[in-house]
């Protein structure tokens, strides 16, 4: 079928892109560049299949023009402000680059009459519920604007199905980590090493502790959600097994710089900044229904992920 893939040149949405491809489907990647690259997709230039525009969600004219000239079978909605310290410091800018872009796009699919949509949503919609989260906990309470602005999508997506007839598949993830990220703890705790061999300092007190998920993972349970989850609006957890310490990243971090005597310096709040959520997990029983799992667990994501960052941007 033919997909529109917002946000396909950025970190996730151009593996995604890969994959989609690989499976037969045609693909029109839409990125404003303001966070992707064109250098996470100069592998699939010229191929048959793929198309690239720049376009910013946010202009609804131009992308009600895209919607015109391609009759799309399904959108795969990735576009958003993914780096959520800088969403703390602009209100607006979730506002724009999260939620407004959904809100057009839902708009120019109801106009078009195109009846799937895929939403990248996140584990920070629950805000700080206690225990393993599952998909029917709550209330939700989010504490950044990226979890408030995420679930305001995945509540006009919710109202558009039943509007409109159409069908969602909504996926919530936590730490997503691996080659052509563009920000997160492990590229974080990289370049700060390469500016300064000599110390690390890690924001809050190294004792936070989450799900990390490799992005490879996380693109074959998007596609395996889509294929296989039948309802109206189908929504999902995905994460790996267990969870890891901000600290043991920082340490696997220096362990694969290759460096000594590196002093690692921690704060003394339980949190990175005002919008973070220091501890939560992850219940996987929805998903282990579909037949899926992780190939890595958090610990093996995190390794493996320290590993690929370090070759992309090179050792000090």
């Amino acid at each position: 079928m033919k997909i529109l893939l917002s946000g396909g040149a950025g970190f996730i949405g151009s593996h995604l892109a890969e994959e989609l491809l690989a499976a037969g489907h045609q693909v029109v990647c839409a990125d404003d560049l303001s966070l992707g690259s064109l250098k996470n997709i100069a592998g699939l230039k010229g191929r048959r299949g793929f198309e690239f525009l720049k376009l910013d969600l946010r202009d609804f004219k131009k992308l009600d023009a895209l919607f015109r000239k391609h009759r799309f079978a399904c959108v795969f909605h990735l576009a958003a402000n993914s780096d959520i310290q800088a969403g703390e410091l602009d209100m607006e800018r979730d506002l724009g680059r999260t939620f407004m872009t959904t809100f057009n796009l839902l708009r120019c699919m109801a106009r078009a009459g195109v009846k799937q949509i895929v939403f990248a949503s996140t584990s920070a919609v629950y805000g700080e519920l206690k225990g393993d989260l599952a998909e029917d906990s709550g209330p939700l309470f989010p504490i950044s604007y990226y979890g408030a602005g995420k679930l305001a999508s995945e509540a006009y997506i919710t109202a558009f199905c039943r509007q409109c007839g159409a069908q969602a598949w909504i996926i919530r993830f936590p730490n997503v980590i691996g080659p052509r990220a563009t920000h997160g703890v492990i590229l974080d705790f990289v370049r700060k090493l390469r500016k300064d061999p000599s110390r690390l300092q890690v924001l809050g007190n190294g004792r936070q502790c989450k799900p990390y998920l490799y992005v490879d993972d996380l693109v074959h349970a998007i596609l395996t959600v889509w294929r296989k989850a039948k309802g109206e609006v189908n929504c999902y957890n995905v994460a790996g097994k267990g969870r890891t310490k901000v600290a043991g990243i920082a340490a696997e971090t220096v362990r694969g710089s290759g460096l000594s005597g590196v002093k690692v310096m921690f704060g003394k709040t339980d949190r990175g900044w005002k919008g973070d959520v220091p501890q939560f997990g992850y219940s996987m029983k929805k998903i282990s229904r579909l037949g899926w799992r992780a190939a890595l667990s958090s610990d093996a994501a995190v390794k493996k992920a320290v590993k690929r960052i370090w070759e992309q941007e090179g050792r000090p």
